[in-house]
């Protein structure tokens, strides 16, 4: 494996590890209940989708893949994080960016679906490495 596909793995675990941060924070360092919601809902999205970037690169570590599965965890740190800072007390127009990380979500997703569905008439563009 090259150096440039160890990056999303990588990331992955980063964003692992932010998640169980603000959760365990939230679960036993914030007093406000829609703080809480916040992370927490945070939370419920982004570790469920850092598991299935490891996944996906397990089922195929190939260039289509990453590229779809970069969305995925990329879009998931941004949902979370903007719900972090609001529930650190970030003025309420932070609140705007997540629909960015969401649809970034949605988009890998949708792509990753895609290259599914194209199988082998993607190899041209999708070799490994």
């Amino acid at each position: 494996m090259s150096a440039a596909p160890r990056w999303l793995p990588a990331f992955a675990a980063a964003n692992a590890v932010l998640a169980l941060t603000f959760g365990t924070f939230a679960a036993h360092g914030i007093k406000d209940p829609q703080a809480r919601e916040w992370i927490m809902t945070g939370v419920m999205f982004q570790l469920p989708h850092v598991a299935a970037v490891f996944g996906l690169i397990a089922w195929r570590n190939t260039k289509l893949v990453r590229s779809g599965a970069w969305a995925v965890a990329l879009g998931s740190l941004i949902f979370a994080a903007d719900l972090d800072a609001l529930a650190l007390g970030a003025p309420r127009w932070v609140a705007a960016l997540a629909p960015i990380g969401g649809s970034m979500m949605m988009f890998g997703w949708l792509f990753l679906g895609l290259v599914a569905l194209g199988g082998e008439r993607l190899s041209r563009f999708d070799e490994k490495g």
